[in-house]
């Protein structure tokens, strides 16, 4: 391999759930305010699956063809715009697109110092998922201490982060759903108080947050599933509820019964991280940066790993993501 060049993931083909080789590339170069980072794990996520099928595009001037969100390293090149940050430091953060490769180049408000407690794999499982989370829990619904939370696929990157998120800023209660028991049952070790299976019927959480309550109902609801939780999501909330639609495993599309949520004042929203602005994804990271960074570093919020695979068996690594019985981060360590 030259010296300009680099081993990256690359998608070769949408067809048949979609195809991934690892090859040499070109190595990017840092520019304006730009840091080269050599990446030494990176995350994989949801969208990562996604766009392999083809379904879910880089956004424009994103690496197209090399996926990967989050990644976790240290910095390797800096470009004269560049002021905080000098070769040599661990740093983890987010990009678009490219992080799953020996190097990616991103912008310096893209990035924060990795506490000393957490090693490269450990890291690079948590930016995009506690960026997403703490975004959705505080900046667009806006939690309290004291009140009540229900978060969905609590055994998922984000759903783990936001568990710990919420129980971390005093929540009143934090409660959870799963498609198993058992990623239930671990749940409760991060924070959750009490959680819930749901298979087939989503009416089952409904229920389980009206007796949890005593009728009252959740103030924030964090929901990755969508569609096929919509019902549901209406009736677990409580007056004035906010829910945060963070993703739509369960469908995109779904009747929206707009009485319900006028009579309870409710408050939906959607979020996505990738395709937002480099401004305002800068301000998400130096949220990130000032008030759960801290909290990683002393232990009271804490990176969950489910697997990590080398980058030789990324194909395994997307399988393991694709089978769904994952509890927290699947990492490539690079």
């Amino acid at each position: 391999m030259g010296e300009e060049s680099m081993r990256a993931v690359r998608i070769v083909s949408h067809e048949d759930g979609g195809r991934l080789e690892v090859c040499e590339v070109a190595r990017p170069v840092a520019f304006a305010d730009r840091v080269r980072v050599r990446v030494r794990a990176a995350g994989l996520n949801r969208a990562d699956l996604l766009q392999k099928r083809g379904r879910y595009p880089a956004p424009p001037g994103a690496v197209a063809e090399i996926p990967g969100l989050e990644f976790a390293g240290e910095v390797e090149q800096t470009s004269d715009e560049v002021r905080s940050l000098k070769a040599g430091q661990r740093v983890f953060g987010i990009t678009a697109g490219g992080a799953q490769a020996e190097y990616a180049v991103v912008p310096e408000s893209h990035l924060a110092l990795i506490p000393r407690a957490l090693d490269f794999a450990e890291a690079a499982a948590v930016p995009e998922v506690f960026i997403t989370a703490h975004d959705a829990l505080f900046t667009q619904a806006r939690l309290q201490t004291g009140e009540r939370v229900l978060v969905h696929a609590v055994g998922s990157g984000v759903g783990t982060a936001a568990v710990q998120l919420a129980r971390a800023a005093g929540a009143g209660a934090v409660y959870g759903t799963a498609r198993t028991p058992e990623k239930v049952e671990r749940a409760r070790g991060f924070g959750m108080d009490e959680g819930v299976v749901v298979s087939q019927d989503p009416s089952v959480f409904a229920e389980a947050v009206r007796a949890w309550t005593l009728g009252a109902g959740v103030q924030v609801l964090l929901d990755l599933v969508g569609a096929s939780y919509l019902d549901a999501n209406l009736e677990a909330l409580g007056p004035r509820g906010r829910m945060i639609l963070v993703g739509t495993l369960g469908g995109s599309s779904a009747p929206l019964d707009f009485g319900r949520m006028m009579r309870k004042r409710l408050r939906l929203s959607g979020t996505m991280l990738r395709g937002r602005s480099t401004e305002e994804k800068a301000a998400a990271t130096r949220r990130f940066a000032a008030h759960v960074v801290p909290l990683l570093a002393d232990g009271r919020l804490r990176p969950v790993l489910d697997s990590t695979h080398a980058l030789a068996d990324v194909t395994a690594a997307y399988e393991r993501l694709e089978s769904n019985d994952t509890f927290g981060k699947v990492v490539i360590e690079i």
